[in-house]
């Protein structure tokens, strides 16, 4: 492997967390800016930017009904970017092409690495040795989701930190309604129900993170503590030699992730039978959105608790021992009862 930036200087990847709109960009833009005073190379590494629209697309049934959304290929493109930021690790005068390619934004990340590869203020030498922040711009609502990055970062021996933005849920949607592109409220709405703030208690590897409150305005001294915790991890790198504790973690954390994924997709195929149903039962068009709603919200909350419970039983501790289809259909049966209900009150109502 090339030596690259890795073993010349002290690299971290800093992880920013949080609602859309509770204020990542805003820290980032005082993270960056005070790195450039001590010297730092330092990059912003946007996922909304460089992960294209088309990763995202809507399912609409025939009769109009909006069932849900579907992030098609969103975990594709999240590892692409990941790979992005270990081809520049390892050789960083080329651009990471190749297969990511096709599934980032390459004009997005040469704008990302343009600010790392060689600061004015710094000649060639020193900026070889002058400490190197990625600071990863995205919600990382999962603790999977960040978890990557920790993976990452001890292979290549990397110091890693991350950053949790709260902001309540009002601040969050009035000022996403004051932006120019606004998201959907009900996206805000749906994921602040899946966020699982990073939690040292569970996850021993959440160790080195920090709770930001930016309800109210981005303090200095809010930015001087994220500088202090990233200046920690820059000093003290993460070791690529593997705990059982944290291989425990991973198992059971790759163990949810698979069932919750798998009941997920019996959920939306019960969803589609009830719809149907109603629909060859001649359901009136607002009670086919009602259902439509219902069935939603009742899947969202389901997939939300049996992943919370999965990561919390101690018996979810390695994957392989876990029979996995039995387990998803122990639970979607559970999920059926209560669809098979909201469809008789849904149809009760209809005559």
């Amino acid at each position: 492997m090339d030596a690259g930036v890795v073993g010349r200087a002290p690299v971290c990847l800093c992880v920013l967390c949080g609602l859309p709109a509770a204020g990542k960009s805003t820290l980032a833009r005082e993270l960056l800016s005070t790195a450039a005073r001590l010297g730092w190379r330092a990059g912003l590494v946007p996922y909304d930017d460089l992960i294209p629209e088309q990763a995202f697309q809507t399912r609409v049934l025939e009769d109009g009904v909006k069932l849900q959304e579907i992030h098609t290929e969103w975990k594709l493109h999240r590892q692409a970017v990941l790979r992005c930021i270990e081809q520049f690790l390892e050789k960083p005068r080329v651009l990471a092409e190749m297969q990511s390619s096709c599934q980032i934004n390459i004009a997005a990340w040469e704008r990302c690495i343009q600010a790392v590869l060689q600061p004015e203020a710094l000649d060639c030498t020193q900026a070889e040795r002058a400490p190197l922040l990625f600071l990863l711009d995205d919600n990382f609502y999962y603790p999977s989701m960040r978890y990557e990055v920790y993976q990452l970062a001890r292979k290549y021996s990397l110091g890693f930190c991350q950053v949790y933005l709260h902001c309540d849920l009002e601040s969050c949607i009035s000022r996403n309604q004051s932006r120019s592109e606004p998201i959907p409220t009900e996206v805000i709405q749906e994921m602040v129900k899946r966020l699982e703030s990073p939690n040292p208690q569970k996850n021993s590897w959440e160790a080195n993170s920090i709770s930001v409150n930016t309800t109210a305005k981005l303090s200095e001294c809010d930015v001087q503590s994220v500088m202090e915790l990233i200046s920690s991890a820059l000093s003290n790198p993460l070791s690529p030699v593997e705990d059982n504790t944290e291989q425990t973690e991973a198992d059971r954390l790759k163990c949810a992730t698979s069932v919750v994924h798998q009941a997920d997709q019996a959920c939306r195929r019960l969803i589609s039978e009830a719809m149907k149903t109603a629909r060859e039962s001649q359901v009136l068009p607002e009670h086919m959105r009602s259902l439509a709603t219902q069935l939603n919200e009742s899947k969202a909350t389901f997939l939300h608790n049996l992943r919370r419970q999965l990561l919390t039983e101690a018996s979810f501790t390695q994957g392989e021992d876990i029979d996995v289809e039995r387990v998803v259909k122990r639970a979607v049966d559970v999920f059926d009862r209560e669809r098979k209900e909201i469809l008789s009150t849904i149809m009760n109502e209809n005559k």
